[in-house]
């Protein structure tokens, strides 16, 4: 299931650029759609562990060469707007180190020849000393480049070279639960806005409670059943008790929305499916 962590518009699980330049000197990563990054797809893209057992994340190469992967936990933290922001180890809160000290996985590097798939194995530490409470931490599945400039191996050379290799990764979050954790929602402050893209939805989500809250944001008009527009994977971590949702609009879809609207924010279906908070609005 797909997570967002910005806007409306972008993946839970962390996006920043597709693709992001490597010197010989430097690297950087960019964090893909969670759904695929390159030629690797990931299911699921978000998982939940309650400490009664471990689960799997199953890796697939789409791609027509053999492929590496180097498996990583980081740390994430989501601000008011929903985007999430990397947490240096220095700055993490006493649950965000808690969370990459009980979740174990195995194996930390895999290489994935055309269309075979790897299973990764997720399971938790003994935690039994920790409060109540949630633990996350995000799953970075990165691309290794071959070339020997990415890995070091080339022998130096006379004058100045410089390679530029794209990068590829996925992150999925890893949420550990324990204890009985509730949470409820409120949308509030439902307004037009306008992005470089166009048109906007946008509105407030008030979060309250021990635990995340993840769905779909469903826009219907009043006393009509199909919805005109959904917008999946919409996120809200403990750490935040609000944050802004938008939704781009395309003009079919704004025109619509002129005078009443409802819109619902619902869990994930796999979840069950049911309403956590809905609200009236009048748009002009």
């Amino acid at each position: 299931m797909l997570e967002l962590l910005g806007r409306a518009r972008f993946t839970d699980f962390c996006r920043g650029p597709a693709m992001v330049a490597l010197a010989i000197l430097s690297s950087i990563v960019g964090v893909a759609p969670s759904y695929a990054a390159g030629d690797l797809l990931i299911a699921p893209t978000r998982v939940i562990l309650d400490g009664r057992r471990g689960t799997e994340v199953i890796l697939n190469n789409i791609g027509n060469e053999e492929a590496t992967y180097r498996i990583t936990l980081e740390l994430r933290r989501m601000n008011d707007q929903g985007r999430l922001d990397d947490v240096d180890l220095e700055k993490a809160s006493e649950t965000e180190r808690a969370a990459l000290g009980i979740i174990r996985y195995a194996p930390r590097r895999v290489t994935l020849p055309p269309n075979q798939p790897q299973s990764i194995r997720i399971g938790l530490q003994p935690h039994e000393v920790l409060p109540d409470g949630e633990y996350r931490a995000h799953m970075l599945f990165r691309a290794i480049p071959k070339t020997p400039a990415a890995d070091g191996s080339q022998q130096p050379s006379e004058g100045l070279r410089i390679q530029i290799i794209p990068i590829y990764g996925i992150s999925i979050p890893v949420i550990v639960r324990k204890g009985a954790l509730t949470a409820t929602a409120a949308l509030t402050n439902v307004r037009l806005g306008k992005d470089n893209e166009g048109p906007t939805l946008e509105f407030d989500l008030n979060r309250a409670g021990s635990r995340s809250l993840f769905g779909e944001v469903h826009l219907t008009k009043p006393g009509v059943a199909e919805p005109i527009s959904i917008t999946k994977g919409i996120a809200a971590y403990p750490e935040i008790a609000r944050r802004t949702v938008s939704i781009p609009l395309s003009p079919e879809i704004a025109a619509k929305t002129q005078g009443e609207i409802i819109i619902s924010y619902y869990e994930a279906p796999e979840a069950g499916g049911a309403l956590i908070s809905q609200v009236r609005a009048v748009l002009p």
